[in-house]
């Protein structure tokens, strides 16, 4: 068969006109659907299914990019709230389409900063936020029903969640027009990041109830954004990430869904989180299994109807772990490849690393050229204009294929030492060590292709001339974890502390009683201005302190 006869086959399928009905009924951009030098293109090439359509692996909209591009999210947080409220407006002026938010090392950990767990860390890692009056002022002056947010918490979730919801309402916006994300995946943290402070018993009951909560009251946002960018992180290997991730995505589906939340009630909200690594074609191979696995799972395991349920929505950031300080002028390069695989496989949003973050938190000039790369990649390349570019490529299609085989054969792992459950076997893959066991040696096996040469890493073991050192860095000084530990303080003063304990007392009995959701006591005490870490140790009094077991 030609290639003109191949085309007019798959034009006259009954899949493409179905596809076609949807896409001529969207709204699509004003603008020339064209090459650089006035080609025009289709909306997509090839057979089907196509985008939009079951399984979804060449993209969640009919339209894709045609419609509206990727959201441009750039991840900003140090020092004070005043600080990053700044960094945000700024992003929002650049042309930013959304702002995501990222957390000191104590608010991560549940710690405020007068506590000496946060000696030396506060505003360091990202923003410090101890009471409501922080986050007052990190959301300062931007409109929260006019912008999407997106908050990169785990164990203290929960708390973050209630005191964006207080902001929102102390400015007379409800709960229903807030949009965004709230990472709130716990179970990667015991495989990876390391940010738990319960159980996951507990914690998981936890992540529960923020679902059950935001189903009810929050239908523009997502609860839960599964995290498979900190496993890569950690050294996982792509496969190890994509089925590590949509794991815990299942693992969660189980958990609502045995606490009497219909699937249909909340998949459609559940969001994922990826990374972009370097090797581009894995890396899309992997994008484009991950809609066609969760898609296949949500519809023919627990049984979704709803199309919205089978949907792999996702972030992409671009891989941080691959950043060097040698030569960090020439990370620009790996951000703008890793960012255009990105938008190949079809990401919903895109955070594009600042080349300095080998060394430390961005500058704003960093961080500017970094949300540069991705509008040239939006507005130059031409990805845009076409749904899933390359799909059809026969080494794409082996890639997705193989990305799929081997994340399915981990599934099947799970599924064994779980007796039939995911979420039992991701249970117990982090209580025996599989998780972190397997990462491990990923990570050592990168090592040391790197350490013998066998791998190159541009200005690290080859073609190190060049490295002229550390230029500017952004610097966070000891003035503000002063400031902070005066802030706190001057609101404890300020605050009613009768207000305080009752609404912590409540946080508690919520806690002991697997019955009540422990969100509306949350945000009670919140607005009380309990702090991050009273609220949390509230919870810990009933929940207890989780301790990992040494894996030899």
């Amino acid at each position: 068969m030609s290639d003109t006869d191949a085309e007019e086959a798959w034009r006259a399928s009954p899949e493409y006109a179905a596809w076609r009905e949807k896409y001529d009924a969207a709204k699509v951009r004003d603008t020339p659907f064209e090459t650089m030098s006035g080609v025009p293109v289709e909306p997509v090439y090839g057979p089907g299914p196509y985008p939009g359509q079951y399984p979804y692996t060449r993209g969640v909209y009919p339209t894709m990019y045609r419609s509206r591009l990727w959201t441009m999210r750039m991840f900003a947080g140090f020092g004070t709230a005043e600080d990053t409220n700044a960094r945000f407006k700024d992003i929002l002026r650049n042309g930013g389409t959304g702002l995501s938010t990222a957390f000191d090392m104590p608010t991560l950990m549940g710690r405020d900063s007068d506590s000496s767990w946060a000696l030396g860390e506060v505003g360091r890692a990202g923003v410090a936020i101890d009471t409501l009056a922080d986050m007052e002022d990190l959301f300062a002056d931007i409109d929260l029903s006019g912008v999407s947010t997106s908050m990169t918490i785990n164990g203290p979730a929960a708390i973050i969640l209630a005191m964006y919801v207080a902001v929102a309402e102390k400015n007379g916006i409800g709960t229903d027009q807030l949009a965004g994300t709230i990472q709130n995946d716990i179970f990667k943290e015991y495989q990876a990041q390391k940010e738990y402070i319960y159980p996951p018993r507990p914690s998981v009951r936890v992540v529960t109830d923020m679902i059950q909560y935001t189903s009810a009251e929050m239908p523009r946002f997502h609860p839960v954004s599964i995290s498979g960018y900190h496993i890569r992180e950690a050294g996982s290997t792509a496969a190890q990430e994509l089925a590590f991730t949509l794991a815990n995505g299942f693992a969660y589906v189980e958990a609502a869904t045995a606490a009497g939340v219909d699937v249909d009630e909340f998949a459609g909200r559940l969001s994922f989180f990826f990374n972009s690594h370097s090797d581009f074609f894995e890396e899309i191979g992997k994008f484009r299994a991950a809609r066609r696995i969760w898609a296949r799972w949500m519809k023919e395991r627990y049984g979704a109807t709803n199309e919205r349920s089978m949907l792999c929505r996702f972030h992409t950031q671009t891989a941080g772990v691959s950043l060097t300080a040698q030569q960090p002028e020439i990370n620009i390069a790996r951000v703008a490849i890793q960012a255009l695989a990105g938008a190949l496989g079809g990401t919903q949003s895109l955070h594009t690393d600042s080349f300095d973050e080998a060394l430390a938190l961005p500058t704003e000039k960093a961080a500017r050229i970094a949300l540069r790369t991705q509008q040239i990649v939006a507005h130059e390349t031409g990805v845009a204009n076409v749904a899933d570019p390359l799909g059809g490529s026969d080494y794409v299609e082996w890639m997705t294929d193989e990305m799929e085989r081997q994340a399915e054969a981990i599934f099947a792992h799970l599924d064994d030492i779980g007796d039939g459950s995911i979420l039992e076997g991701v249970y117990a893959g982090i209580e025996n060590g599989y998780f972190v066991g397997e990462i491990a040696d990923s990570a050592y096996r990168f090592e040391r292709e790197v350490n013998n040469g066998n791998r190159i890493v541009v200005g690290v073991n080859e073609f190190t001339d060049g490295d002229e050192g550390q230029g500017d860095i952004l610097r966070i000084e000891a003035e503000v974890e002063e400031y902070q530990r005066k802030r706190l303080a001057d609101v404890k003063l300020a605050r009613n502390d009768d207000d305080v304990a009752r609404t912590l007392t409540a946080v508690t009995a919520a806690a002991a009683d697997s019955t009540v959701n422990v969100m509306p006591s949350i945000l009670d005490a919140v607005k009380a201005y309990a702090t991050l870490e009273e609220i949390a140790m509230a919870m810990e009094s009933v929940f207890g302190t989780y301790v990992e077991k040494a894996i030899i």
